[in-house]
């Protein structure tokens, strides 16, 4: 009887909580009804995605994600449906899921202003291999033809050329690229140098479907095409005399596993994203992806451990997959970079550009578009820069893109576009390259490998010409990184990715702030590595073996930015999202301390990178 009586009690307590989630649809006032409440969009996490669900369901609100692997569901929920949910015990966090809108930046040229003229005699590489890989493909194939073939430069400034007629080209490798989708009728994506039809999936992360093989492919914004292209376009590089054996794309050779998450407009939601990387992690062994790109951005609104998406991006870390993000449009000021690229474990990339002399690279620069460090957390970023400026890639010409920018495409199939976008997309094409070379390199390794090969940008008297915040360890050099006969290391060797992910420990990075507002690294104080203005870029210099970007501190109940570390009130999550143990959804509704939207989170976007003036 009394076993009886607590189940009555419980079934009274469940309708209770049902009746008073609809009641905004019951009740009237002064003899007519309430307006509806609004429906909000939300991420849901939990221990148990499966109860979870089913208590949204009884609630009367709509189950739109599985998002296993953030333990976390997505939901269409009222507030009072989101507090009878609150109320089952069954909710660790609740996060909002704004819709994200594409951000069109737009930047006009970028000025040097050097203090002194850089060297303008490039240093020869120091890794030259014994015996060189013959240049000719097997008998049984045969290069493509193309009577339009292209030279796209970007290969040749980081030593892809070389490699691709050494047959280093990204065979066997699989890369996914989480963008707008892909434009499957272009020849040169579908088909590798030798006219191979390549491993191509798509996945939609919107519908929640996969198309195999032939199917109709569509990317409506353009984005997603030009950032493969720049990673694997099989067109054939030519000069005056013919052929030079390289190719338009860093890795033409390699396949790709197409995650479309974002529309035509670069607009996509955290629900999908996080779907499409869930989709890469659960076939990355299905398909052999051994590296994701991902070239979009949000502005940061709460530790990178705190968000969704990021933890989604540490999942695929954790997982094996070398994830590659870019640092975002938003520079050239410091504290720019978006998520993910402020997860400590990936690797950011930020942009640089010849100047648009591409035979004298001693006026290279930084792209003042480029993002930069440090993170809010402290951690140096972008871990190294790629080249981002005026970019051949191919395009649809009635790619919203390429229609909202006639200019910059030729009517057929080449586009040109800015952005840490496609740098991103010439270091995932390079991590291929590195993994064709050594498949047994973890992410980490291949991380420390690129950033200990990467050469950075320095004056003429041997100093950096940018801070660590602008450039990291420089300009990726992948012939150094497959041909280096040391021991690079491992990156992000003072963190642990799995007591971060549990909620054990947290991490802070090295990076420090003065009295005069110069962002430094604590114990590393010089004139190289204090944030300063824009000068010439020049590949004459090396890090020492011992610089390896991957200091961390624990951040953790106990932690706090001792005295010396001077982050001021005016770099907290500005005015409107200042870190509190609550945060106000609106006069009359307050989240308690375990159900915070985390210090901003309303309001997060995720953009593709879509827009910059050409530098």
């Amino acid at each position: 009887m009394q076993r009886l009586s607590k189940m009555i009690a419980g079934d009274l307590k469940f309708w209770l909580m049902v009746m008073g989630a609809a009641l905004s649809f019951t009740v009237t006032q002064h003899g007519g009804q309430l307006p509806q409440e609004e429906t909000l969009s939300v991420i849901v996490q939990g221990s148990d995605i499966a109860a979870l669900s089913a208590a949204v369901q009884r609630f009367g609100g709509d189950v739109t994600h599985e998002l296993a692997i953030i333990d976390a569901i997505g939901a269409n929920l009222t507030k009072s449906q989101i507090g009878a949910l609150k109320n089952t015990g069954l909710v660790k966090r609740i996060y909002p899921d704004a819709e994200a809108h594409a951000a069109h930046v737009e930047s006009g040229p970028s000025v040097p202003v050097p203090t002194e003229t850089a060297s303008s005699e490039p240093a020869p590489s120091e890794y030259v291999p014994s015996e060189l890989i013959p240049s000719e493909p097997p008998k049984h194939l045969k290069y493509r033809k193309d009577k339009h073939a292209r030279d796209t430069f970007y290969p040749t400034m980081i030593g892809a050329n070389e490699l691709h007629k050494q047959g280093f080209d990204g065979t066997g490798v699989t890369v996914a690229v989480v963008d707008t989708g892909l434009w499957k009728e272009s020849s040169w994506l579908a088909k590798n140098m030798y006219n191979q039809k390549r491993q191509l999936v798509r996945y939609d992360a919107i519908a929640d479907k996969v198309v195999h093989g032939h199917g109709k492919w569509k990317d409506r914004s353009g984005h997603g095409t030009h950032v493969t292209s720049v990673m694997m376009s099989g067109r054939r590089t030519r000069d005056e005399i013919g052929f030079t054996g390289a190719y338009n794309g860093v890795s033409p050779g390699i396949d790709i596993v197409s995650v479309k998450a974002f529309d035509e407009n670069g607009v996509g939601t955290y629900r999908d994203v996080i779907r499409g990387i869930e989709f890469v992690v659960v076939n990355k062994d299905v398909y052999n992806i051994r590296v994701m790109n991902l070239s979009f951005s949000a502005k940061p609104q709460s530790h990178y451990w705190d968000d969704p998406l990021n933890q989604a991006v540490m999942r695929a870390w954790q997982a094996g997959i070398v994830v590659v993000t870019s640092a975002g449009n938003n520079g050239p000021d410091p504290m720019t970079i978006g998520v993910p690229g402020n997860v400590p474990y990936v690797i950011t990339v930020g942009a640089m550009t010849d100047n648009f002399t591409r035979e004298d690279p001693s006026d290279d620069i930084l792209a003042t578009f480029s993002a930069a460090g440090p993170t809010v957390e402290g951690f140096v970023k972008p871990e190294i820069v790629a080249p981002g400026g005026h970019m051949l890639g191919l395009m649809k010409k009635d790619s919203r893109l390429a229609k909202d920018h006639p200019n910059f495409h030729d009517d057929a199939e080449f586009f040109v576009m800015s952005g840490t976008s496609q740098a991103a997309a010439v270091v995932s094409g390079a991590a291929a390259i590195l993994l064709q070379s050594n498949p047994s390199l973890t992410p980490d390794q291949v991380k420390a490998r690129l950033m200990r090969t990467a050469r950075p940008a320095v004056k003429t008297d041997g100093t950096l010409a940018y801070s660590v915040f602008q450039q990291g360890a420089g300009l990726v050099n992948i012939y150094d990184a497959v041909y280096a006969d040391f021991d690079t290391g491992r990156g992000n060797a003072s963190l642990n990715i799995g007591l971060d992910l549990d909620g054990i420990q947290h991490y802070g990075g090295p990076a420090n702030r003065d009295e005069n507002g110069n962002y430094y690294l604590m114990g590393m104080q010089g004139d190289g590595l204090t944030w300063n203005g824009s000068y010439l870029w020049d590949n004459a210099f090396l890090w020492d073996n011992a610089f390896l970007w991957d200091v961390a501190f624990l951040w953790d109940n106990a932690f706090l930015w001792d005295n010396a570390f001077l982050w001021d009130v005016a770099f907290l999550w500005d005015d409107a999202f200042l870190w509190d143990n609550a945060f106000l959804w609106d006069n009359a509704f307050l989240w308690d301390d375990a159900f915070l939207w985390d210090a901003g989170m309303a309001g997060q976007t995720a953009t593709t990178n879509a827009w910059v003036e050409q530098e």
